[in-house]
C-alpha cells in the first residue's frame, strides 16, 4: 500500500480500513506514536532545511571559488524546497489523523 497523493482523503488514504469504534486501546497508542513520529520528522526536514540555507549563505559569504558559489546558490532553493516538502507530508499525515480520531 502506497502513500495517497495530495487530496485523498481517510475514506481511500492509509487510515481508510480502521474504525474507531472498533479500535483498541494498543490502536489509539499506535496513532498517537505515529503523531510523535510525524512531528519529529517535521522537525528533521526543517534542521536539514536550515543546514542547506546555512551551508548556502557561507558557500557564497565565505569561498571565492565560482563552482563552490554556484553549490552555495543551489542549496538556498533546495533548502527552501526541503522545507515546504517537509511541511506538505507533516500536514497531509496530521489531517489524515485527525480525520481518523473524528470518525
Amino acid at each position: 500500500m502506497g502513500i495517497p497523493g495530495p487530496g485523498v482523503g481517510i475514506e481511500e488514504g492509509i487510515y481508510s480500513r480502521f474504525e474507531v469504534s472498533e479500535m483498541i486501546l494498543r490502536d489509539h497508542l499506535a496513532a498517537d506514536r505515529t503523531t510523535l513520529a510525524n512531528q519529529s520528522t517535521f522537525l528533521a526536514y526543517i534542521r536539514t532545511a536550515l543546514t542547506f540555507f546555512v551551508a548556502g549563505v557561507t558557500f557564497i559569504k565565505f569561498f571565492e571559488v565560482s563552482v563552490v558559489v554556484v553549490v552555495g546558490w543551489i542549496f538556498i532553493p533546495v533548502s527552501v524546497l526541503t522545507f515546504w516538502l517537509g511541511l506538505y507530508r507533516y500536514n497531509r499525515l496530521r489531517l489524515d489523523l485527525e480525520k481518523l480520531r473524528r470518525q
